[in-house]
């Protein structure tokens, strides 16, 4: 049974990887594209603004290569000398993405300082306008389809390519916007000031990216993630389920790997432990998908567990119930029991 469920979480794991690397080579063929568009507006129209919307496709078009070979890695299946795979080379690309996003916007902020010095004529605006969203309404449609894929698939690569394709559409929109004004105007340092405002919000989108890859890679508890988890299990609760401690969670790219102990009564033969860890862990796996690896610990209950077992039926009691207590990520997180019931 637990071969046949290991078995089936390996296929499912191997197979989301395949398809966000699929997905990530239409993104990284998309990218190219993009930059070669945004290169011809920029040519025809000679603004800044539209140069660093190239600048930064760029950037996509260098991490769109740099997100398809740690896929590529990541869908490679567990070996000897990787037995939980190979998902963290998605937070390393992720890192990279965001320091290239990051540095973008410093490049980008120089030449619109420089513009402002020795600035361009500006020409055929209304050209550079429609290219320009052309490419807009396709990075928005391309970053919104991997951002929902790789947070179903939890694919840190494909969302970071997401988040990035997504602040390129509204970085390109501000731009949009700018060069109306300017075409309408003729006010031409709004061209210069326009990118500087957009190479700041550049940045802080890598420093989030590299913040997020950083957390992945030092293994960082996500508090969102356990929160969820946490309410779902008391939502759930089984009678005799009587505690539930030591849970975490580590991410190795779309693999969520999840361990606690689970106090059960300690007069339940091994069968009877077994059936209340399967249903736990059906539990999880239907909320969370097949890619998470829940493995659980049974531990039998002690004296000062009675004080917070509700279980009606039970025949070797040996203290009177006084109150159910309540998981949060806080105690469910312990190493211990003890201090949980005692606590006031």
């Amino acid at each position: 049974m637990e071969l046949k469920i290991y078995l089936r979480q390996t296929g499912d794991i191997l197979q989301q990887a395949q398809v966000n690397f699929r997905l990530q080579k239409i993104v990284t063929l998309i990218a190219v594209i993009l930059f070669i568009i945004k290169i011809i507006a920029w040519y025809i129209t000679q603004s800044i603004s539209i140069l660093t919307d190239a600048l930064e496709s760029t950037v996509n078009v260098i991490a769109g290569f740099i997100s398809l070979y740690s896929l590529y890695i990541a869908a490679k299946p567990r070996d000897s000398n990787h037995p939980y795979g190979h998902g963290k080379a998605e937070f390393l690309s992720a890192a990279v993405e965001g320091s290239l996003i990051f540095i973008a916007g410093i490049v980008i902020i120089y030449q619109a300082i420089y513009n402002f010095f020795y600035p361009h004529e500006l020409q055929k605006l209304d050209y550079g306008i429609l290219l320009v969203a052309v490419t807009a309404i396709i990075n928005l449609i391309t970053g919104r389809y991997c951002v929902s894929v790789g947070k179903r698939n939890n694919s840190l690569a494909l969302i970071a390519s997401g988040k990035h394709l997504q602040s390129d559409t509204w970085s390109t929109l501000g731009i949009i916007i700018g060069l109306i004004v300017i075409w309408l105007t003729t006010l031409k340092w709004l061209d210069g000031a326009i990118a500087i405002c957009l190479a700041i919000y550049i940045m802080y989108t890598g420093y989030t990216i590299v913040r997020s890859s950083i957390a992945g890679i030092m293994d960082e508890a996500d508090r969102e993630l356990l929160e969820k988890m946490v309410q779902l299990l008391n939502q759930n609760r089984k009678i005799n389920w009587i505690d539930l401690h030591n849970l975490r969670i580590i991410k190795f790219g779309n693999v969520l790997h999840t361990d606690c102990h689970l106090t059960v009564p300690w007069y339940l033969n091994v069968r009877e432990a077994h059936e209340e860890i399967e249903t736990l862990s059906s539990l999880i796996r239907k909320e969370f998908g097949e890619t998470v690896e829940f493995f659980v610990h049974a531990d039998g209950c002690c004296d000062f567990s009675c004080k917070i077992c509700n279980k009606q039926d039970c025949t070797v009691r040996k203290f009177v119930f006084e109150k159910r207590i309540e998981w949060t990520v806080d105690n469910i997180s312990r190493n211990t029991r003890h201090d949980i019931y005692t606590e006031g």
